[in-house]
C-alpha cells in the first residue's frame, strides 16, 4: 500500500476490465498513488496471461477468475494462483461445499499470504434472473446461504453486492472478508449492476474491499476519478 493513501482508498481495488496488456499497465501505473489494489478478471487474464504479473504487482492484485468446476481442477487452478503470489483469487461458491474446501486446501497450503474467496451472487443478478435459472431464493438469501457454505469449506471470504454486506457479516463475523463489486458513485449510471451502493456506504456497512471499475476506468481522467471517489 502507499503510505500517501487514504483509509478509504486503500480498501480500493480498481477493475483493470480491459484486453490490452498496455493499457492495463498505463492505468496501474496511473492509479497507483490512488487505490489500494487492482482486480484483474478474465478478459485482461485470458488476452495476457500470467505474464501480466512481470508488469503489475502480483501482492497488490486480486485475480478474479472465479473457478468453478470439479473438486480436483478448482483446487489445480487454485493452487497455480497462490503459486503466482496473488493478495487473493477466488472460486464461485455454485461449485459446492467439496469444491470449494478443495481449492481452499490447495491455496492455504501452496502460498498462505494468498486469500481465498468465493462468489456468491452476481451483482448483475437480481431475483427474476435467479428464478430463470432455477434458483428460486431472493438474492439476499441466496448470498447468506452460500456465504456460510463458505465459511464452513474453509475460504477467507465472499464476494456479495454491497447490499448483502451487513447480512454476511452478522452471520459470518468479523474475521470474513467481505469484498463489494457492485460500486456506483451517486452520480453515475448503474451499467448492467443491479444491487449497487455508493463506495462510501458499502465500506461504512462493514466491507473489506470495494471493487470499481468503469466509474474510474471509463472516466475522462481516471486519475481524478479516483481521487474524487468518495466525494458523493
Amino acid at each position: 500500500m502507499e503510505n500517501s493513501l487514504s483509509s478509504l482508498q486503500q480498501r480500493v481495488f480498481v477493475a483493470l476490465d480491459v484486453s490490452s496488456q498496455e493499457r492495463a499497465i498505463e492505468l496501474a501505473t496511473q492509479l497507483k498513488p490512488a487505490v489500494g489494489g487492482y482486480k484483474i478478471g478474465l478478459e485482461l487474464f485470458v488476452s495476457c496471461g500470467p505474464q501480466i504479473f512481470d508488469h503489475i504487482d502480483p501482492v497488490r492484485t486480486f485475480l478474479d477468475l472465479k473457478f468453478h468446476d470439479i473438486p480436483n481442477t478448482a483446487a489445480g487452478a487454485a493452487r497455480a494462483a497462490a503459486r503466482l503470489g496473488v493478495l487473493m483469487c477466488n472460486v464461485h461458491c455454485l461449485g459446492g461445499l467439496e469444491m470449494m474446501r478443495a481449492a481452499a486446501d490447495a491455496v492455504h497450503e501452496e502460498n498462505p499470504q494468498t486469500k481465498i474467496i468465493g462468489v456468491t451472487i452476481l451483482t448483475s443478478h437480481d431475483a427474476a434472473s435467479l428464478r430463470q435459472i432455477g434458483l428460486g431464493e431472493e438474492p439476499a438469501k441466496a448470498v447468506i446461504h452460500l456465504a456460510a457454505l463458505a465459511q464452513k469449506a474453509g475460504l477467507d471470504g465472499v464476494v456479495c453486492s454491497p447490499q448483502e454486506i451487513t447480512a454476511v457479516r452478522e452471520i459470518c463475523g468479523e474475521d470474513f472478508l467481505i469484498v463489494t463489486p457492485g460500486i456506483r458513485p451517486a452520480k453515475s449510471t448503474s451499467d448492467d449492476q443491479k444491487r449497487t451502493l455508493t463506495p462510501r456506504e458499502a465500506l461504512q456497512n462493514g466491507a473489506d474491499w470495494i471493487v470499481v471499475g468503469r466509474p474510474i476506468t471509463a472516466a475522462e481522467n481516471p486519475l481524478d476519478a479516483a481521487l474524487h471517489l468518495f466525494d458523493e
